[in-house]
């Protein structure tokens, strides 16, 4: 195994100018031998142009795909999942542009998985030693409500269902079919997490402190919201009356690479 190809972070971004350089230096500072690839959506605000330039320092770490206009975060995840999976990185995780999820909480999850036995590591707000940092109490509220929501109807025994910041083992992503998760925000955090748990792999909540962006523009609204509610309804209808596993399981994973990337691809940069 290539120790070079052993950790990658996936983070999304539309309009994070403000944010996204001192994120990148924040996780190469820890000198830990994480990569970073950054999805970004065409940012108006030159978020694309400002990663180009860290490459210049950072050119076998850092890496950037732009994709035709804001397609949401469930496909900028997706299609980093498949990138990061064809490379051959062995964990995978994804995480925030923003610095609600801490840097340096990164090597906690991996530890969870390389160490400790898990496939999938959540940073978890709601778990003994979690907790939320500075943000409007209808936001806690919000998402208090949705977590418990979500337990409730999907039986998942995860605290944290809606959680972002994640470490995936590769094994679990080549064996999802990723082109089967088909929600953007909310929903996606869940499905991602509902569909390895349906498919037998160990999940371990990892305590995390999250703090409110200090700069930029949150993504939440209205819809995101209501395609919480109505996609674990949906998860739930899927799991009870069909073959969810099958469903959700990429049945060549054992056989070939995952190739299927999304056509909205226009430029990658290495």
């Amino acid at each position: 195994m290539h120790l070079r190809l052993e950790k990658l972070v996936v983070i999304p971004t539309f309009n994070e100018k403000e944010n996204i350089a001192n994120i990148i230096k924040a996780i190469f500072s820890l000198h830990q031998d994480f990569h970073v690839l950054v999805i970004d959506d065409s940012s108006p605000d030159g978020t694309a142009e400002i990663v180009r330039k860290l490459q210049l320092t950072y050119p076998q770490e850092l890496f950037l795909e732009i994709r035709k206009g804001k397609l949401g975060l469930g496909t900028a995840y997706i299609h980093g999942f498949k990138w990061a999976v064809n490379q051959g990185y062995h964990f995978i995780f994804e995480m925030d542009a923003d610095f609600s999820h801490n840097p340096g909480d990164l090597q906690r999850l991996y530890e969870a998985c390389k160490f400790q036995g898990a496939d999938m590591a959540v940073g978890s707000r709601y778990v003994q030693g979690g907790g939320n940092v500075n943000w409007p109490r209808d936001r806690v509220l919000l998402s208090k409500g949705a977590s418990i929501y979500t337990r409730l109807i999907t039986q998942m025994p995860i605290k944290d269902p809606t959680a972002g910041f994640v470490c995936y083992r590769k094994e679990v992503l080549e064996t999802i079919n990723l082109d089967a998760i088909k929600f953007v925000g909310y929903a996606f955090q869940i499905e991602m997490k509902f569909a390895s748990w349906k498919l037998g792999f160990k999940i371990k909540e990892v305590p995390i402190i999250f703090e409110d962006r200090k700069y930029g523009v949150s993504k939440m609204n209205k819809g995101i919201v209501k395609e919480g509610i109505l996609g674990v309804l949906k998860l739930r209808w899927l799991s009870l009356f069909k073959n969810y596993r099958n469903r959700v399981k990429n049945l060549d994973s054992q056989t070939s690479p995952i190739t299927s990337f999304s056509k909205e691809v226009m430029v990658e940069s290495k």
